[in-house]
């Protein structure tokens, strides 16, 4: 996997969503989260500043999800149901990709990911966000 690719494409599963992503810092603010919604969701994601997604076709097709105090906006495709990118409640001013959804790119292509406390947001504690882990991938050795 390159790091170095701006604007990177992305797409849904069925491909009747697609755009380009230019990350705010490459893959180096992937993430995940440990909120309910990020925690049941699964995902992880790199940054984007909010002007940073440029859909090529299919933004008609993405429906989104608002839950708890609505700030954060999760949008996914309605027909295949990938999520492809979320506005944060963090700093509303960026977007969170989906790792996923980028071309060429895997979750499984990190050996870690930083995983914030979402649980305790510092929009409800008034403290910077605390790092509540990390999530390690390790690989087979091909057996």
């Amino acid at each position: 996997m390159k790091d170095h690719k701006n604007p990177w494409p992305g797409g849904c599963h069925c491909g009747a969503v697609r755009f380009e992503a230019t990350l705010s810092d490459g893959m180096q603010t992937i993430r995940r989260c440990t909120c309910s919604y990020c925690r049941m969701r699964g995902a992880a994601a790199v940054s984007a500043a909010l002007g940073g997604i440029r859909f090529l076709r299919g933004e008609e097709v993405l429906t989104s999800y608002r839950f708890n105090t609505g700030v954060a906006q999760h949008f996914f495709c309605s027909r295949c149901g990938i999520y492809t990118h979320h506005q944060r409640r963090s700093n509303p001013n960026e977007y969170g990709v989906n790792v996923a959804c980028l071309d060429g790119v895997s979750p499984f292509d990190f050996a870690e990911i930083p995983v914030h406390d979402g649980v305790h947001h510092p929009k409800d504690t008034g403290r910077p966000s605390n790092r509540a882990g990390v999530l390690h991938f390790i690989p087979d050795d091909g057996r």
